[in-house]
């Protein structure tokens, strides 16, 4: 007769245990404090195809981009009426349907920086609050030293994180032009 323990298995399942919850309690470090590792592909690549031109514009000018200005660019699309749409919309299809969700509005905003020649822009999607169900898309931008998100969907002005609170504005995954990245809580990247 051979007698088997269960102690093993029991003290595997609360290390397991313990390791998810300290992980998920870090989740909310996300807003302030994340990290953008280069990833080769995402979840969203197909659903980016459209918007790809717009994600690889140009700067015409090498004028430095004023935070009244990108204000401004965000007030007119913030007064555009939301309309969800599971397509992404590019800038043109935006600004002629006078209507776009989250993630027409962040494409918009993203090109027409670009185009003017902002630098360090990302486009991200992730969630805007823990809770939430769906994703939401919106820009993170460092200029001058400072970091600020653009959210011309519910915000009217730029807006650095540590006003939003560090449960808010939680990225997932962010482009930048042809460069794809994966968003990492600060605290996690350092212990691995």
């Amino acid at each position: 007769m051979m007698f088997v323990s269960l102690h093993p298995f029991v003290f595997k399942r609360i290390f397991a245990f313990a390791a998810a919850t300290i992980c998920l309690s870090l989740v909310s470090c996300f807003a302030s404090s994340s990290i953008f590792v280069p990833v080769q592909s995402s979840p969203y690549d197909r659903q980016m195809t459209r918007i790809l031109p717009a994600l690889l514009a140009k700067s015409s000018t090498g004028q430095e981009l004023s935070l009244s200005l990108v204000n401004s660019w965000m007030g007119d699309l913030r007064g555009i009426p939301y309309h969800y749409d599971p397509e992404w919309k590019t800038p043109d299809e935006v600004q002629s349907n006078q209507a776009a969700d989250c993630k027409g509005k962040a494409v918009a905003l993203y090109q027409r920086m670009q185009r003017n020649g902002a630098r360090n822009v990302r486009l991200v999607i992730g969630k805007r609050t823990p809770t939430s169900r769906l994703t939401h898309a919106w820009l993170i931008w460092e200029n001058n030293g400072d970091t600020f998100v653009l959210d011309p969907t519910f915000n009217w002005m730029a807006c650095r994180p540590e006003q939003l609170g560090e449960r808010s504005y939680l990225p997932l995954y962010a482009y930048s032009g042809e460069k794809k990245f994966r968003a990492l809580s600060s605290e996690l990247y350092a212990q691995n």
